[in-house]
């Protein structure tokens, strides 16, 4: 299977034009608008609620509370049970909501209910002495405890030994588009279920999950409801799954059947409860022998979960699987807080976890006096070191050795300087792994002289639109303009989600064998309507295999003595991603990712108040992301062999391994500059100031 080139984005033109509709902008008739009400406690119990006030504005049309709510058939989702009892569980839950004409006057009337509590005692602050922190059996389906070896023994013995504590701050998404849901209720409203049906265009990363959840909640079949979702502006693993507010929603118009009723989320009330990257404590030590050889790795981990959903950062599984030593011990501990769950954020736990080892890794090497790309290579290992398995392909060294070049990665610490600033460099390797959880299906059918693939992909902002097509042209042997996708909607054939870097793999290898059954069925000169569905399938054996994307991520800084300001001068990445199906989509990914990660290194710092248990940064003026000013250079080069065990279109993923290891790479980069070491992520000029005064 050969690529079918540097397609331009087919979306670009619709989005451009502001003619793309996104969730809160389908046009419906008469629309209706709500506004949730916030808990404003951490834990406890609602003992009065007062809506006279709001059921008087002008254009109010309905109040929903735990009075008035309808009572939900399926909890299967903790987070998703609103409104069904007094009881506040995290503040910023959501414990009313209003309805009217007008955004303006749900607003209003929203901030006119009055509720009274009783609070109850909460815990809302990490406390890392905390008697009731515990280590869960397991996260994310792995250990939450592994040992091999000696490790105690490997650290006595060691040549060189590294045994440091790292940091990361929580971190909230803040995808363009926020959170945003338009739901109309059709049939016999608070009646049966028979002969109703729900639409919900909602910003998603994949109909799928809210068709099946809202079906549950409300005692529907999954085919009465249909989600469509044909544009998403970003999400970053914040849309993978329903959040509270889309519930609420399917309530009041369920309230209000026939009308459409539109919610979109404010930047505060989604810093409240639509996820977030929980913070982590971590602890790392590294035995290396007098060759630099790893005999011995720990990495110990603490983090916040939520009472409600005991949501965790995978941060461990990269330590388990990236670099050989005979002793290895890993742990999670874990701290349940009175808050809102945390959520699957870009390279969940691998963007954690490289942070703390990458960094590790570089202390390791200028213990030891050996370069850190040697380091790495002395370092590298023949299989998985956790599994044993053999890799599907593993390419780090080619990415570290061909960065090196390009870049122009000459480490020298504490030497270079440019009047007051202080210049280095710095590198990091990245991976994450295959994200494989159930086939998705796809049908292809000929119409009007061309081909139509559909199935439910979501074109989160990838470039599923644009590349989709390309896979099923050349699978079909016909050129790309004869084919359009037809995605975003649970009306077509059910697929995964768009996450997990799975998506071009996983719908492609669908759309592969539909093209394949095509051809057998319908021939080249295929009929008006001819159309064929087909099931995606994973080459045989793959699960013997040990199938991860790899990367390594450079950096060069500059630091102010003064002032402690870091500026990225130069990032570059390449990468280890399978085949690469469009090198313009790819490369937007890649570089993506790499601002994503400059952006966590230099601003971005959720700060949660214990006190009260609501997040006190919670707007894009008081939590900072990166601006066009923050990145100078940013430049990705790929591998572009393919790996026949991610499926037939030899692609891995490319969404989250740009992100991954970027903060430690300029946290390397920070100390090649100063010869000054910082271990906790963002690295502000508060940071910098405190280190080099150390």
């Amino acid at each position: 299977m050969s690529t079918s080139g540097d397609r331009a984005r087919v979306d670009g033109p619709a989005k451009v034009a502001g003619l793309a509709p996104y969730a809160y902008e389908h046009p419906v008739p008469d629309p209706l608008y709500l506004f949730p009400v916030l808990a404003g406690i951490a834990r406890g119990e609602i003992t009065d609620l007062d809506t006279t006030a709001a059921e008087a504005v002008d254009g109010v049309e309905l109040v929903l509370t735990h009075r008035t709510a309808p009572r939900l058939r399926v909890r299967l989702v903790p987070t998703l049970s609103i409104l069904q009892s007094t009881t506040v569980r995290y503040r910023g839950e959501i414990v009313g909501a209003v309805v009217a004409r007008t955004p303006e006057a749900a607003r209003h009337a929203a901030s006119l209910v009055r509720v009274e509590y009783a609070e109850h005692p909460h815990l809302a602050g990490l406390d890392e002495d905390h008697p009731s922190i515990r280590t869960p059996l397991q996260v994310m389906g792995a250990r939450g405890r592994q040992s091999h070896g000696d490790v105690d023994a490997a650290l006595r013995e060691a040549a060189y030994r590294v045994q440091e504590s790292y940091r990361t701050p929580q971190n909230v998404h803040n995808p363009i588009e926020p959170h945003a849901v338009t739901a109309r209720w059709e049939g016999r409203g608070r009646g049966s279920a028979g002969g109703t049906r729900v639409t919900l265009w909602e910003s998603n990363q994949g109909p799928l999950p809210s068709q099946s959840l809202v079906a549950g909640a409300f005692g529907l079949l999954p085919g009465q409801v249909q989600v469509v979702a044909p544009y998403v502006g970003g999400s970053f693993g914040t849309k993978g799954m329903p959040h509270p507010h889309v519930i609420l929603t399917v309530m009041a118009a369920r309230a209000l059947p026939g009308r459409s009723v539109k919610t979109t989320l404010t930047r505060p009330q989604m810093f409240a409860g639509t996820g977030y990257r929980p913070a982590s404590t971590q602890r790392v030590a590294l035995a290396a022998d007098g060759q630099g050889r790893l005999t011995g790795i720990e990495h110990d981990t603490l983090a916040p979960v939520s009472r409600v959903l005991a949501w965790a950062d995978p941060t461990l599984n990269v330590t388990r699987m990236m670099y050989a030593a005979p002793a290895r011990r890993t742990a999670y501990r874990q701290l349940q807080l009175d808050v809102a769950p945390g959520s699957f954020m870009r390279a969940p736990g691998e963007y954690t976890g490289m942070f703390a080892l990458e960094t590790a890794m570089d202390e390791l090497a200028h213990t030891a006096g050996i370069d850190p790309i040697e380091l790495r290579r002395r370092n590298e290992p023949g299989t998985d070191p956790e599994s044993g398995k053999e890799w599907s392909s593993r390419h780090l060294m080619t990415c570290l050795d061909e960065g090196r070049r390009v870049f122009g990665f000459t480490p020298s610490v504490g030497t270079r300087t440019e009047g007051a600033w202080r210049l280095g460099m710095g590198v990091a390797a990245a991976t994450f792994p295959m994200q494989y959880f159930a086939p998705s299906l796809a049908r292809i059918t000929f119409t009007g002289g061309g081909y139509v693939v559909s199935l439910q992909a979501s074109d989160i902002g990838t470039g599923a639109w644009t590349v989709l097509p390309q896979i099923a042209a050349q699978a079909l042997g016909v050129p790309v303009e004869q084919v359009r996708a037809d995605i975003g909607a649970s009306a077509r054939p059910a697929a995964m989600i768009a996450g997990g870097s799975s998506g071009t793999y996983t719908w492609g290898g669908a759309i592969i064998e539909a093209a394949r059954a095509f051809r057998a069925r319908h021939g080249a000169r295929p009929d008006e309507g001819a159309t064929v569905r087909a099931r995606g399938r994973m080459p045989a054996g793959m699960r013997k295999r040990s199938r991860h994307a790899f990367g390594a991520h450079f950096a060069e800084v500059a630091v102010d003595d003064l002032s402690g300001e870091v500026r990225v001068r130069r990032l570059y990445g390449h990468y280890d991603a399978g085949r690469i199906i469009n090198p313009r989509t790819a490369r937007s990914q890649f570089v993506g990712g790499m601002t994503m990660g400059l952006s966590g290194a230099l601003h971005e710092e959720a700060y949660r108040d214990p006190r009260f248990g609501h997040v006190v940064t919670q707007d894009l003026a008081s939590y900072h992301i990166a601006a066009h000013a923050d990145v100078l250079e940013v430049e990705a080069g790929w591998v572009d062999e393919p790996d026949p065990w991610f499926g037939p279109t030899g692609a891995k993923g490319i969404g989250e391994i740009g992100i991954v290891g970027v903060a430690a790479a300029i946290g390397n980069a920070i100390f090649d500059a100063t010869g000054t070491r910082l271990r906790e992520l963002p690295f502000t000029p508060v940071r910098v100031l405190e280190a080099l005064d150390r």
